[in-house]
Order: structure tokens, then sequence, then C-alpha cells
């Protein structure tokens, strides 16, 4: 298994993996919003984590 560096952990924590449950219930429960809405933000604006909060705090 490749050990994952400094740079490529910040760089996974700037998105966020739709298919991924624990990440969709984090950011739900973060954002104050349904799974659904977040996966909803993922498939319209990317998984840009900085994007798809913008998403979720404009509706």
């Amino acid at each position: 298994m490749a050990r994952q560096t400094p740079r490529g952990r910040a760089q996974d924590r700037r998105l966020v993996a739709g298919g991924q449950d624990h990440e969709v219930r984090y950011e739900a429960e973060k954002m104050g919003v349904s799974r659904k809405e977040v996966r909803e933000a993922v498939k319209s604006e990317g998984n840009s984590r900085t994007k798809v909060e913008d998403k979720l705090k404009d509706d």
C-alpha cells in the first residue's frame, strides 16, 4: 500500500467523496442538511469541498 504524504492528505480533505457514506454523513451533519442534499450538491458542483459547502449554504 502506498504511503500517503501530508500534502496528499491535505488535498484529500479538500474533496468530498459523494460515494463514501461516512464523508456524506460528516458533511451533512456539519452543514445541518440531509445526506441527499449533500449528494445532490456533489453531483451539481463537483467534489470540491468549498464549492459543495457554498452550494449548501445558498440553498
